[in-house]
């Protein structure tokens, strides 16, 4: 579609966070967190003319590759939040994204994403066909305080789970979705941390697609106050996820 009369470089959704997004405690679950800054990122490249629609014209789809998001509070139900984004920066087939959440004026979770134009027909990055000139970039403006860190995969790890990749588990682009990823790992972590907010940051790492059928096996490796998951096929690492905890 054209670029809407209402673009703005800098772009702010509202939200209403309804009782099937939280967990039993009341508060938005980690996922659905990940699935409303997604939600606004794809609004905010919709009325920039660089949408899932725009792009299928060239078989191409942007793929989120890392997300770091740090988290002060959650929200609860029935909260009125508003999630504000940008770009930091955008050439070829990739660009780094940022988002922050608001409840009251406050902010409360900020994220930094990486994300690449990915063909959809090949299967692997390609240079973004569409003109993006129109979007001014804020390199400097972060919504993190820290960037993406490299995931430490060396040390041992435990066998948690085997599992094999069901139709429910895949988006529009027909690979894994990646908010079901954390998914997966979140269901080994203990309750009392999650239900407790005792997540401050987390970090994930997207490293190679996951199709129907696969058969995938999730690792973890904990230590007092990190807790590292990887998710691997034949041995090769698609995924890694790092929870940073406040224990305090």
């Amino acid at each position: 579609m054209p670029i809407s009369k209402d673009f703005k470089s800098i772009y702010s959704k509202d939200w209403e966070i309804n009782f099937t997004q939280c967990m039993p405690n009341g508060f938005l679950k980690y996922t659905d967190l990940c699935n409303l800054l997604q939600l606004t990122a794809a609004a905010h490249s919709e009325i920039g003319g660089i949408s899932f629609s725009d792009m299928q014209e060239f078989n191409q789809a942007w793929v989120l590759s890392r997300m770091r998001v740090e988290i002060s509070e959650l929200p609860k139900w029935k909260d009125n939040v508003t999630v504000k984004t940008w770009i930091n920066t955008l050439e070829n087939s990739r660009s780094v994204r940022a988002l922050e959440m608001y409840v009251n004026g406050k902010k409360i979770v900020g994220c930094e994403t990486f994300w690449a134009v990915f063909n959809t027909e090949i299967r692997r990055p390609e240079a973004l066909a569409l003109p993006f000139e129109h979007f001014e970039l804020y390199p400097e403006n972060k919504a993190t305080k820290k960037t993406f860190s490299k995931i430490n995969l060396n040390n041992d790890t435990e066998m948690v789970f085997e599992k094999t990749v069901a139709l429910s588990d895949l988006d529009i682009v027909n690979h894994v979705n990646n908010v079901k990823y954390l998914e997966w790992c979140l269901d080994f972590v203990n309750e009392k941390l999650i239900l407790k907010q005792k997540i401050e940051s987390f970090e994930m790492n997207f490293l190679k697609e996951l199709s129907l059928k696969d058969k995938v096996i999730i690792h973890e490796n904990l230590t007092s106050d990190v807790m590292i998951f990887s998710i691997t096929k034949e041995d090769k690492t698609c995924f890694a996820l790092q929870l940073n905890l406040n224990l305090e």
